[in-house]
């Protein structure tokens, strides 16, 4: 009896919990980074076949977020998405020889492009116990016992491409670069694909 008591106690003290946070902002170089790198693993799959057809044809683009501000001072989507539209650009111009154009009257192939996503997703998942009780630390104080804790920098897109009118719609592309880490009682380690080597 006394034997089921603690594991009944100890059950109590564990807490499971999963999280997630979807994050707009860019403080710092580990969200910029893995922003800045998933868009440009975005750009490398750009489909070759596809796209080929490009070459040496007038392209207008048209790139849309569900951020439509344009205010540098408003956040930082647009200058996600301003990053975003250049890095598409160049490709566009030295992978596939792509000669863009001002406007839809002197363009050969209209291209729309839609980014479904361009930011950090954070979420963690495992057992804790929970400190916030103790007086003097915080309400989300905790000791791991066993957690997964991943930031992830994801960018999405699709695109429509053609002439005027017949314009055909892409896969949806995505790109995910993770930082992870193990939390354990005493020590997180870390693993990640965020360092490159160029």
């Amino acid at each position: 009896m006394r034997s089921v008591l603690v594991v009944v106690l100890i059950a109590l003290t564990l807490v499971g919990c999963s999280t997630r946070q979807l994050t707009s902002n860019l403080n710092g170089s580990t969200a910029q980074r893995l922003v800045t790198h998933s868009i440009d693993d975005l750009m490398g799959k750009l489909p070759q076949e596809r796209l080929n057809g490009l070459r040496g044809q007038r392209v207008y683009l048209e790139t849309n977020f569900l951020h439509a501000s344009k205010l540098k001072d408003g956040g930082d989507q647009p200058l996600v998405k301003d990053y975003a539209d250049q890095r598409l650009v160049l490709a566009l111009q030295r992978r596939f020889g792509a000669q863009l154009v001002d406007s839809e009257s002197e363009a050969d192939q209209i291209m729309n492009v839609f980014y479904n996503s361009l930011a950090t997703d954070q979420s963690d998942f495992g057992f804790s116990i929970p400190l916030g009780f103790i007086p003097g630390l915080g309400p989300s104080a905790k000791i791991n016992i066993i957690t997964l804790e991943k930031y992830h920098g994801i960018s999405e897109m699709y695109y429509f491409i053609g002439p005027s009118g017949v314009e055909h719609r892409s896969a949806t592309l995505q790109a995910i670069v993770r930082t992870d880490a193990l939390g354990l009682p005493f020590i997180t380690i870390p693993f990640s694909n965020l360092d490159r080597a160029e």
